[in-house]
Parts: C-alpha cells; sequence; structure tokens
C-alpha cells in the first residue's frame, strides 16, 4: 500500500477524474499515512516446516486431490516456468496441473518442453472422451500424468477457455491459478489439511479461499498483501474479496462453469452463483488466513493498472446485479468511488438517489434515511446499523466477535490485517471520516456480528426479540426508524447490549448489515 510509481500516479490521475479533488486529497492524505508503516514482508514457510509438511501429510491421514486450472495465452517462458515450478515445489503431492493453452502457435507448448525434463509432462490432452487433439497419440507414452498440457482449437475468452479444461479436471477440488502467477510452496498442504479439519466437525467445504500479495515481474519484492476477512456476505457483494487462491468442490464448479458474458469478472460471478446455491450452508465457506498466492504485477495486469481492465470491473457490477436480480431483491448495483469496488441502492432507499459511496452524488439527510426498502427486499438482514462519528472520527459502529476473523483499520495497525479481535472491539475506530481505511473496507457494506446500539434499525418482526434483550421497548428517534438510545437505562453497559443483541440476531437466523455510510452517521 502506499507505493509511489507510475501506476499509482496513474490511478491518482484516474481516481481524480472520477471523484474530484476533495476525494482525491483525502485518498492521497491517507495513502500517504500508509507509507509510515513498516513496509510488508513476505515470510515463506521455514525449510523445517516444510519438511513436516512433505513428510507428515499422509499421516495425519490429508487425502483430498485437487486439480489447478491454468488457462494460457502466449505465456511469457520464464512466467510458466515459474508457474509449474511453484507447483513441483509443493509439500502437498496430489495434485494435476492441466494447462489450457489458446494461443495461435506453439509457443507455450515448446516453452513448456523446454522447461521440463522428458516425461514429466503428459502432452496426451486426454479427457473424459478420449485425445482431445492431434499430438495425442505422439506422445501418450509419458508416465508422470500430474502436469497435463491441452491445446485448446482457437482464443474463446477466458471464461470458454476455461470451460474447455474443466472436464480434465479429476480432483476432489478445482483450484483456478492465473498463467502468470504462483502458489506458496505450502499451498495445497494448507487447503487440503483446512478440509480435513472442517471434515472432523462434520462439514463438507464447498470453497476455500487464502489471503495473497503481489509481486513484481522478477519476484524480487512482495507488496501488497490481502489480508481477507472470513466469509462475509454483504462485503463480498461489495467487492471480489475471495479473490485468490480459491478452491472449489469440482462438481459445482462444472455444474456451474463460467460465463462468457463476464469475463474478467468470470471468477467472481462464479463465486456469487456458488454462495447463491449454499444458502444456509455458509459454515461450507472457510477462509485460510494465510498467504498463499503471489499475484504477479507487470504492465498491463489489472494488479497493476486497473484502468487496463475497466471492462472487468464493469462486469462485476453486471455479476452484482445479476446476483441481486437471482434473488428477487429491489435493488440496482452501482459503482462506487473506488474502482472495482459496489454498492446496491435499494428501491425506495433514500440512498438510491443519494449514496455519498457513488462517485459524484449527493449525501442523503439522516431523517431520509430508512431501512424499510431494505428490509422489504432482504429478509435475511434483521439490523441495519451505521457508524457513530466523534470529533470527525469513527467512535464506533460493527463491532468484533469472539473469533471473527477481520482485517480492520485498528489504531497503529490500519492496513495490516489484525486477524481476530477481542470481542466487542468497535472496528475502524479512530479513523478519520474521510478515510476509507484498509481496502476501502471501512466504508463499504458488510456483515458484522453486532453493532453499536446507539446507531441501529431493527426490521418491525425483530422488535420484540429487540425488547427481550435490552429490557425496553423499541422507541424510534422522531422522523426515523432508527433505535432512540436516550431510552436506555442510565449508565446502561453500551457495549455489553450490543454483542448481546447481535448474537441474539444471528441465532434467530438474521444478518446484521453494516452500512458505513455519511447519510447514516451519529454523532456523538
Amino acid at each position: 500500500m502506499g507505493r509511489i510509481n507510475r501506476a499509482n500516479l496513474k490511478k491518482t490521475k484516474y481516481y481524480m477524474k472520477r471523484n474530484g479533488i476533495r476525494r482525491t486529497w483525502y485518498a492521497v492524505l491517507e495513502r500517504l499515512e500508509e507509507r509510515k508503516r513498516p513496509p510488508y514482508v513476505w515470510t515463506p514457510p521455514t525449510d523445517a516446516e516444510l519438511t513436516v509438511q512433505r513428510e507428515g501429510w499422509e499421516r495425519e491421514g490429508l487425502s483430498a486431490t485437487f486439480s489447478i486450472l491454468v488457462p494460457a495465452y502466449r505465456t511469457k517462458p520464464e512466467y510458466l516456468r515459474e508457474l509449474v515450478e511453484s507447483l513441483r515445489c509443493q509439500t502437498y503431492p496430489r495434485w494435476e496441473l492441466i494447462l489450457a493453452d489458446a494461443t495461435e502457435d506453439d509457443s507455450v507448448e515448446r516453452a513448456l518442453r523446454e522447461s521440463l525434463e522428458p516425461g514429466v509432462v503428459d502432452f496426451g490432452g486426454q479427457g473424459p472422451d478420449g485425445p482431445r487433439h492431434d499430438s495425442a497419440a505422439a506422445f501418450s507414452g509419458f508416465t508422470d500424468r500430474r502436469i497435463r498440457y491441452v491445446r485448446l482449437p482457437r482464443n474463446a475468452g477466458i471464461a470458454e477457455n476455461t470451460n474447455q479444461a474443466l472436464p480434465y479436471a479429476t480432483g476432489d477440488y478445482i483450484g483456478l491459478l492465473d498463467h502468470d502467477d504462483i502458489l506458496t510452496p505450502d499451498a495445497l498442504y494448507e487447503m487440503t489439511a483446512t478440509i480435513r479439519r472442517a471434515e472432523e466437525k462434520g462439514v463438507e467445504p464447498a470453497f476455500l479461499y487464502s489471503d495473497e500479495d503481489k509481486c513484481n515481474g522478477d519476484r524480487t519484492e512482495y507488496f501488497e498483501p490481502h489480508w481477507k476477512e472470513d466469509f462475509n456476505f454483504d462485503l463480498l457483494l461489495s467487492n471480489n474479496y475471495v479473490c485468490h487462491f480459491l478452491v472449489m468442490k469440482r462438481e459445482l464448479m462444472q455444474k456451474l462453469e463460467f460465463r462468457s458474458e463476464y469475463d474478467g469478472a468470470q471468477d467472481f460471478d462464479l463465486v456469487l452463483r456458488a454462495v447463491a446455491g449454499l444458502k444456509g450452508r455458509e459454515e461450507a465457506i472457510l477462509h485460510i488466513p494465510k498467504v498463499l498466492y503471489h499475484w504477479r504485477c507487470h504492465p498491463g495486469s489489472t494488479a497493476e493498472n486497473p484502468e487496463s481492465k475497466r471492462h472487468a470491473y464493469e462486469a462485476g457490477r453486471r455479476a452484482v446485479q445479476d446476483f441481486a436480480d437471482s434473488q428477487g431483491w429491489a435493488a440496482e448495483a452501482v459503482d462506487t468511488a473506488h474502482v472495482g469496488f459496489y454498492a446496491l441502492r435499494y428501491e425506495g432507499n433514500p440512498l438510491a438517489s443519494g449514496n455519498p459511496l457513488v462517485s459524484g452524488s449527493p449525501a442523503a439527510s439522516e431523517s431520509s434515511f430508512a431501512g424499510g426498502s431494505i428490509f422489504d427486499s432482504r429478509t435475511d438482514v434483521g439490523a441495519i446499523a451505521g457508524r457513530i462519528v466523534q470529533s470527525g472520527r469513527v467512535a464506533g459502529g460493527r463491532l468484533a466477535e469472539a473469533g471473527e476473523h477481520v482485517s480492520a483499520s485498528l489504531p497503529g495497525t490500519e492496513g495490516n490485517g489484525t486477524g481476530p479481535v477481542q470481542a466487542g472491539e468497535a472496528l475502524y475506530r479512530n479513523l478519520p471520516i474521510h478515510y476509507s481505511g484498509y481496502l476501502h473496507r471501512a466504508v463499504l457494506p458488510q456483515d458484522a456480528g453486532a453493532a453499536d446500539i446507539r446507531n441501529i434499525r431493527v426490521r418491525p418482526e425483530c422488535r420484540e426479540l429487540f425488547r427481550q434483550v435490552t429490557g425496553v421497548p423499541y422507541r424510534q428517534v422522531t422522523g426515523t426508524d432508527r433505535f432512540d438510545a436516550s431510552t436506555l437505562p442510565e449508565g446502561s453497559d453500551i457495549r455489553k447490549i450490543s454483542l448481546e443483541l447481535g448474537r441474539a440476531l444471528r441465532e434467530a437466523g438474521y444478518r446484521i448489515l453494516y452500512l458505513p455510510e455519511k447519510s447514516n452517521d451519529v454523532e456523538v
């Protein structure tokens, strides 16, 4: 974060064009403050740790198998070599690589041959119905079938190219890897160990994802780690924070496939559709809080220059809209001030015409904010919460529950991914209200385990539960549907009541939707 280079200068110029000078000024100030923090250093697993994994996986009862799909197109030979080597260095050996090559010539195939010793690669291209290209007979004698090369007849786009590789997968899980990125040596071990622990608890994971970082072209520098949250439904609707490294049950991915109309955001669309089918089973979505994937940055890549793949972000917005439509929500997916981040505007909600997250839109007044339209569309939402602001800084709002893995913007650790925090901790505390926080998370809609009761709106069906937990009836602030916290007995423990209410709502099967928007703030 906060690196000054040509790419970031480009991003700043683009941001100013979209959002104006004032917002750009605060964005620059925030990035300059980030530069004061210690630089990120990726620390690889030690040799001793890797040895334990290599020698102990079978004894530990690890057995999941993985098919890694890599759609290739004009891949640089050095990138291809490093990608393949990152798989061959895995401490967990039960994997296969399926390299689906859509390059017009044989440059990728030649590079693969030259980079690996004879007998390593299966150039047969065997699929469920037999050989898939003319070279099958000539190279059918190779014995090590973990690395499989498939020549595609044409370049049909990233989604369709990946679909053509799907039938070749035989593993329990399919992992997705870009042709110029690499996995850490413990990636598959960590995945299968997590699967094993979940199965021991009676849970069959549908998909898993890890943290990630970025690296430069020659991998001499690692930066911008993405410390992710445990599965957060509404945060996912704001941006594809799942991203890399993702593995999904083979049957599920083969059933869903990739949709070419969402090329550029095809993985995001896939995840959203998978989530739609997992209602009531979100425990089957697992996060591994460890960097297992290096996303290589070079000129023209999405990681280095978001504007170069603007179509991908437009496709992402359409994927969110498709999800909302599939749920029957009266909502519109819109771009926010930050490229690749979205917001849902619910029909009838004043935020639909005044969402301060949306580039160029005016802020709605607090008195006009209402949760009714959200409650009408979203039967899963039991409460809507906002920020508590004091002296221009966030003082309260979303609270972290015990054991919750979050990437919070906390004093002294903002942007570093704090992981599990003390139960009841207010996330984003002390963050200036004009700042967006780590990966803009402090200003994005998201689920909360609990939220500050001083700024909360509770759906009508849950207000009796509210009374039982708090001991007071749900009385609204005049002209709003927000709870009037002044009706609480003097000396009430706000933190304790807030946590108890959050727990009760979640146990009743409801979400708490945290909307950190200026129009939804309460000052204390």
